[in-house]
């Protein structure tokens, strides 16, 4: 397990930060007025999660223990608004503006996503984010929360990985709320990218201090040959996984490949005047999450003509980080999520160990400091995630009888990195974003 990591590349002032779900960590499901959203229903976990909803003033001395600076944290939709419209809930405005004080007193700083995959499930009754309604329904969410907790928190994240929520949501059924339908889908997608504009332009309105971004999944795309028929499947995958949401926020506009390859489902019928140029509403900085590269095969049973076939992801990060930097945006950008499922092993007294997981963070490290090198404006990096869940790709194990939470040997490595880092004399500082 080889370190690969030059902390000397990450300039003063860079964020290291951990990241996490409310619906992923939070509990207390039934508690507080918080209603039901898609994931209760799709993939109910009720108590069999961190309970961190009790637990948040220790795991907040954990995260500073861990010497991160940021934390990048969601609030729930279905919490804050349980059928999602009307009033906040004031339980849920409580227990966030505890959550963000014990932050910003830990000298954490926030970058709250406004929405990560948790929609009411009262929403979703109406149509969910195939109903145009509900893109307004959002940026009304957006600014009564930025309204009540705006003092606390500068940078607002509007959408985590919009593709997975439509794409995977509502097209191949893999998400919450298990729909399979690639029309669904399209308009799933043009509506959440219609959402994050009205939600950038709510939040302006309320806290015009407010950094505002979005986090947008970006594959790594490779042609599985050297032939027409491949090097174009990965032209329409690229066009259907990054492309769909890329070109309309950053550019202002779908791409022709876009439109050749989403329009049968419906795209251009959902368009209404001024949209494109809501959803391209300025915003300060771009979150990227990558943990992939993938292979484009053509088939033409698959949907769009491509087969999907996954490949080892050394290399992606930098790519992406590179390709979004030079073609699609100036803005600083932030690595939103990024980390692994990896196995744990027992080790001696106690201590859990994921070599694995370390191997993956530093060479994940390692490219972000060759984009760095190569001239990409990268602020922050955010590790997915701070603790488990069931899917134990936390840096911390959480036992899930007793709720104790033990740094695995990667938080340790983690932990090193930053202090290593801080010790470094006379670096230059990361300008303001």
């Amino acid at each position: 397990m080889e370190n690969l990591v030059d902390v000397r590349a990450f300039p003063a002032g860079f964020t290291w930060g951990l990241a996490t779900a409310a619906y992923q960590i939070e509990g207390a499901a039934d508690e507080d007025g918080r209603g039901r959203s898609i994931w209760d229903t799709f993939a109910p976990r009720g108590e069999a999660v961190c309970d961190h909803y009790h637990r948040w003033e220790s795991d907040l001395d954990l995260l500073a223990s861990l010497k991160v600076t940021g934390y990048r944290l969601s609030v729930s939709w279905s919490r804050l608004q349980p059928a999602g419209r009307g009033e906040l809930n004031l339980q849920a405005v409580i227990f966030y503006r505890n959550l963000l004080s014990g932050l910003r007193a830990r000298g954490i700083e926030p970058f709250v996503t406004l929405y990560h995959w948790d929609l009411p499930a009262a929403l979703e009754a109406e149509g969910g984010w195939a109903e145009r309604e509900t893109a307004f329904r959002f940026a009304d969410y957006a600014r009564r929360t930025v309204e009540a907790l705006g003092d606390l928190a500068t940078r607002w994240i509007t959408l985590n990985e919009p593709w997975c929520s439509a794409f995977l949501g509502y097209g191949y059924g893999e998400h919450a709320p298990g729909r399979t339908d690639l029309d669904a889908a399209v308009a799933a997608a043009h509506h959440l990218s219609l959402a994050h504009g009205l939600a950038t332009l709510a939040i302006r309105d309320v806290a015009p201090h407010a950094k505002v971004g979005i986090t947008t999944f970006v594959a790594d795309v490779v042609a599985a040959g050297d032939g027409a028929d491949d090097r174009a499947a990965a032209r329409r995958l690229d066009a259907v996984k990054n492309r769909v949401f890329l070109d309309p926020i950053y550019h202002g506009r779908y791409s022709a490949l876009v439109l050749d390859c989403v329009d049968p489902m419906g795209l251009w019928a959902l368009m209404r005047t001024g949209d494109l140029e809501i959803i391209s509403t300025p915003t300060d900085f771009a979150g990227i999450s990558n943990a992939q590269r993938v292979v484009a095969r053509h088939d033409p049973a698959a949907p769009f003509g491509v087969r999907e076939e996954p490949a080892d992801p050394s290399g992606s990060l930098h790519a992406v980080l590179e390709r979004v930097s030079a073609e699609f945006t100036g803005l600083p950008l932030y690595v939103g999520e990024s980390g692994a499922r990896r196995r744990d092993h027992d080790g001696a007294s106690g201590r859990i160990l994921d070599p694995e997981r370390v191997d993956h963070l530093s060479r994940a490290f390692a490219a972000a400091a060759r984009a760095l090198a190569d001239g990409v404006d990268l602020r922050g990096f955010f590790v997915w995630s701070f603790m488990d869940t069931l899917e134990r790709s936390g840096v911390v194990y959480v036992d899930h009888g007793t709720r104790e939470r033990i740094p695995k040997l990667s938080a340790h490595w983690y932990r090193d990195l930053i202090v290593a880092h801080g010790s470094i004399p006379e670096m230059d500082s990361v300008p303001a974003a």
